[in-house]
């Protein structure tokens, strides 16, 4: 049991000293400079947020536009149903 457990630590082990020689380039990923942050990047995430929140308003419009589509030609088939029911059968010969 603890072989098996050594051998799924070892490439874990392996990699603390990689990550250790990358340094200051595990550094800058959190700073600012390397994100290249500008006036700009506000304008940027807010037309991505507004489009992660508008994006559900444009689906359901266009699903109940779709179901009032359906909905419409179902009772129009309907109508026809019934008033093919209630019309007089054809005179005979």
């Amino acid at each position: 049991m603890k072989a098996r457990a050594a051998g799924l630590c070892a490439p874990f082990l392996a990699a603390i000293p990689a990550a250790l020689a990358t340094g200051p380039a595990v550094a800058a990923v959190d700073s600012y400079r390397f994100l290249h942050v500008t006036i700009e990047t506000p304008w940027y995430l807010f037309l991505f947020l507004l489009l992660g929140v508008l994006a559900p308003f444009v689906l359901l419009a266009i699903l109940m536009w779709k179901h009032s589509l359906r909905a419409a030609d179902r009772r129009a088939q309907e109508e026809e149903a019934r008033s093919r029911s209630q019309s007089p059968p054809p005179p005979g010969p």
